[in-house]
């Protein structure tokens, strides 16, 4: 078995945004840094699959959030594997799941209502996307539906798991990091006792990553790695003019490990023994 995903996350295209009078998301080089991340990806690593983590836009409104988003979904496009794009809680400001959905193309079916959360089979490996919600400066979570559902979904296959969200499921340590030190309830999922739970009793997860928190960063909870990606616009620097972190992954799947590569400004090599 050999599966090659690509991340990305954090994209936050928009004009350049400051947080506590600094330069912190040089969103305004967005464009141009995706489009390299399409372009390294077609040339050089060629994955089986593009996984976009979210948060692709600074909101603002929905004539901008729209335009926005869908420029984000089709600079990716360009990629030679297929892509599948994890809902950001800036996406979900102004853009409803259907809006969201219809960009994916992937509109629900039969009338049914849209999921955000789905699930699918690659090369040998079951790549679930999870959707946490976000209640803005309040808290984050995920609903006992969709935890019902990812329950149902684990036991149904038989293959090795990797899952995709937004939010942290990690109880992770804060300190140091810039924008969410002290604010785990705007960052780190609600349910993610009871979420862990289930992915540690399907007994078939290998990796779980996540975006949101613009930082890199490992956490091992029961056996289960949990991996976050830095985004791909966070300013390294104090202040302006900035330094784009150009963050992305690749992770690779074989029989006897799975390897986590974090390219960009600040590299991060993660290799896990599978058993």
């Amino acid at each position: 078995m050999s599966l090659t995903i690509a991340v990305v996350t954090d994209i936050h295209f928009g004009p350049a945004a400051t947080f506590e009078g600094k330069l912190r998301k040089l969103t305004d080089r967005a464009p141009e840094l995706l489009s390299a991340f399409v372009d390294r990806m077609n040339t050089e690593v060629r994955p089986d699959l593009v996984v976009n983590l979210g948060d692709d836009i600074e909101d603002e409104s929905l004539e901008l959030d729209r335009e926005r988003y869908g420029r984000v979904v089709r600079i990716l496009s360009g990629c030679a594997a297929p892509v599948l794009h994890v809902a950001g809680n800036h996406d979900t400001v102004s853009l409803s799941d259907d809006d969201l959905a219809a960009a994916w193309g992937e509109s629900a079916q039969d009338h049914a209502p849209v999921k955000l959360y789905r699930s699918r089979d690659v090369a040998g490996v079951h790549v679930v996307a999870l959707h946490t919600h976000e209640v803005k400066d309040h808290t984050v979570f995920i609903e006992d539906e969709q935890l019902t559902w990812l329950e149902r979904d684990l036991a149904a296959t038989s293959l090795p798991v990797v899952v995709f969200m937004h939010h942290s499921a990690a109880d992770q340590v804060l300190t140091g990091n810039r924008w969410f030190e002290g604010h785990a309830n705007i960052c780190l999922v609600r349910e993610r006792k009871a979420l862990r739970e289930i992915l540690e009793a399907s007994g078939k997860v290998l990796l779980v990553v996540n975006g949101h928190l613009h930082w890199n960063h490992l956490d091992l909870h029961r056996g289960v790695p949990y991996v976050t990606l830095q985004s791909l616009i966070e300013n390294l620097d104090d202040d302006a003019p900035g330094r784009p972190a150009r963050a992305h992954a690749v992770i690779r799947v074989e029989r006897s490990r799975v390897l986590v590569e974090i390219e960009g400004e600040e590299r991060a090599r993660y290799q896990l023994a599978r058993g």
